[in-house]
């Protein structure tokens, strides 16, 4: 078993500020490069499981659930069960109601769920595996988002988008091989999930600043070094080489666990989720095509980035009830935001979209989130405060 990613959260996990909000990682295995589909077979084994149903949509059926329909029958007589999530008339599965009804009249007791896909059939296999009081198995097939190992569900409510808190995989299986066929627009969206650290870690630390959100030195760092193993591999990423794409899934999974160490979304999830949540819920009421996740999370860090250092620099300089030292330290916290057109850049680089036309955002529609986003969640951001000063 390859434990370098599990030694790695216990490393972070025994250097953690408060020892009583250390939470040891669901996670029992997590196994990344070729063949690792190989090491599941001997999970399963180690855990008596002989009946595993599987839940994916018709792209990952033939990315990686087709193979292992056919792989895993040959050992220990393993009994499949199987759920294809269909798309709604967009084309787009949905983590909500319907798909979420449908698994469950699906599932029959199995001993284990196993998501193959990307974040929807996630957020929807570990929903339903957690009110069944099943565990459920990761299979990445694209490296997208960071929230495979987490224990985060977001699921669409009369279209409105809530958060449930459910569990994490027992164990995840990544297959380099499998990722680096993932279409190009998959992975820029995973590097656009990893580049809007930029500006969640601000967010996080001007909070902290002004209304003493909870805050973690450790999270920061973890999350820190995954966001530099992306910027440091963008040209392998950009290529879909082993190397990069073992590089993109692990900062990923990286960044899932200083989320699950910290116990809440603050390192990964700042102003460019709520922009990105924004408009997921407008696209929803409208019964508009969704865009996926990283891609807004990308172009909407290089927004705020511009609208941060022009627009939060001048309400810092004559905000009154602010101290010297403050005020300091705010305009510290803004000068590690790079520019907006230094995240465009990054984008750019693996061929992501850059601008909110590229992606086929409305004008109106972006500034709108600019103005009300930030009461998509009660976090103390910059884009908070400087609505809220207006």
């Amino acid at each position: 078993m390859n434990n370098s990613l599990l030694d790695w959260y216990q490393l972070h996990m025994e250097k953690l500020e408060d020892s009583q909000l250390a939470a040891p990682l669901q996670t029992e295995q997590m196994e990344v490069g070729k063949n690792a589909y190989a090491k599941l077979e001997s999970f399963l084994s180690s855990h008596d499981f002989t009946h595993i149903h599987l839940v994916y949509d018709k792209h990952t059926f033939q990315a990686a659930g087709e193979s292992l329909v056919k792989r895993l029958p040959s050992h220990n007589q393993i009994t499949i069960s199987k759920t294809e999530l269909s798309p709604d008339a967009n084309g787009d599965v949905i983590a909500n109601e319907t798909s979420i009804a449908y698994l469950l009249t699906e599932v029959q007791r199995p001993d284990v769920l196993i998501a193959i896909g990307a974040g929807t059939i996630h957020d929807i296999t570990r929903f339903v595996s957690y009110k069944m009081g099943l565990p459920f198995i990761s299979i990445p097939t694209a490296p997208s988002v960071d929230g495979f190992n987490s224990k985060g569900a977001p699921i669409v409510l009369k279209k409105r988008k809530i958060t449930f808190q459910t569990q994490a995989p027992i164990a995840l299986f990544a297959d380099t091989s499998v990722l680096a066929e993932a279409p190009r627009p998959l992975i820029a969206a995973g590097v656009g999930d990893m580049i809007g650290k930029w500006t969640s870690l601000a967010d996080w630390q001007f909070g902290t600043m002004m209304a003493q959100e909870p805050y973690s030195e450790t999270a920061v760092a973890m999350t820190k070094e995954a966001l530099k193993l992306v910027t440091s591999s963008l040209d392998d990423i950009k290529n879909q080489t082993d190397i990069g794409m073992k590089a993109l899934i692990e900062a990923l999974l990286k960044s899932g666990m200083a989320m699950s160490l910290f116990g809440l979304s603050h390192p990964a999830s700042g102003g460019e989720h709520h922009l990105s949540h924004y408009w997921e819920m407008h696209y929803l009421e409208k019964n508009k095509k969704q865009l996926l996740h990283g891609a807004k999370v990308g172009v909407a860090c290089g927004l705020l980035a511009d609208h941060y250092h022009k627009q939060a620099n001048k309400l810092l300089l004559t905000d009154s009830r602010l101290t010297i030292n403050q005020q300091e330290k705010a305009q510290a916290i803004l000068a590690s935001i790079p520019s907006g057109d230094e995240i465009r850049r990054t984008l750019s680089s693996v061929g992501g979209s850059t601008t909110p036309h590229e992606l086929g955002v409305p004008s109106e529609l972006v500034e709108n989130s600019i103005k009300h986003a930030h009461t998509v969640r009660d976090r103390h951001t910059f884009l908070r405060y400087i609505n809220e000063s207006r």
